[in-house]
């Protein structure tokens, strides 16, 4: 049952705000994205690293649009990063099949198994995160933090098609 929006936040909700930026903080401040492209042996910044790694679990290349949709981001931004991987060659395009005019990007071997170190790196650290939660906490966080990802993504995909500002008049999003 979706709750009714009200001008006044509950406490539990206000209590998780701080809580996400602190993890944010303690993330950056240990510098988890850089350590983890070192592991990878890149030395790419963060906003490549993504392109590569969005790439790279994408089921099928992409276009230049839809890497910048599941990044959030504008897709001048990911042509960028797109030139800089091609250039290293951890990145290619292709021809669009349903599409002449257009190309798709993949990763190249080199950039797979890069994503592969990266992304081993970061669920090894979080793995020691929470080795000592018991089975049923890690699946309770990935169920919830799953939904909360969904929920966010969802409420600001609807605040820029709709042009709201995500507050009292939108209608909520929860599950």
């Amino acid at each position: 049952m979706n709750a009714e929006p009200s001008d006044t936040p509950s406490a539990d909700v206000l209590a998780v705000v701080p809580r996400l930026a602190q993890l944010s903080n303690a993330l950056n401040r240990g510098r988890l994205a850089e350590r983890a492209t070192a592991a990878a042996g890149l030395s790419l910044d963060r906003p490549a690293m993504g392109v590569l790694v969005t790439l790279h679990m994408a089921d099928r290349p992409l276009r230049v649009g839809e890497i910048a949709e599941r990044m959030q981001v504008v897709g001048p931004h990911v042509t960028r990063q797109i030139q800089e991987l091609e250039r290293r060659g951890l990145v290619r395009r292709i021809a669009d099949p349903h599409d002449r005019r257009a190309s798709l990007i993949e990763p190249t071997s080199d950039g797979a198994d890069a994503a592969n170190r990266y992304a081993a790196s970061l669920v090894g650290w979080f793995s020691q995160a929470v080795a000592d939660w018991s089975e049923q906490d890690r699946n309770d966080l990935a169920r919830l933090l799953g939904r909360l990802v969904d929920d966010v993504t969802a409420r600001m995909n609807r605040i820029e098609q709709d042009g709201g500002d995500g507050g009292e008049g939108d209608p909520p999003v929860g599950r």
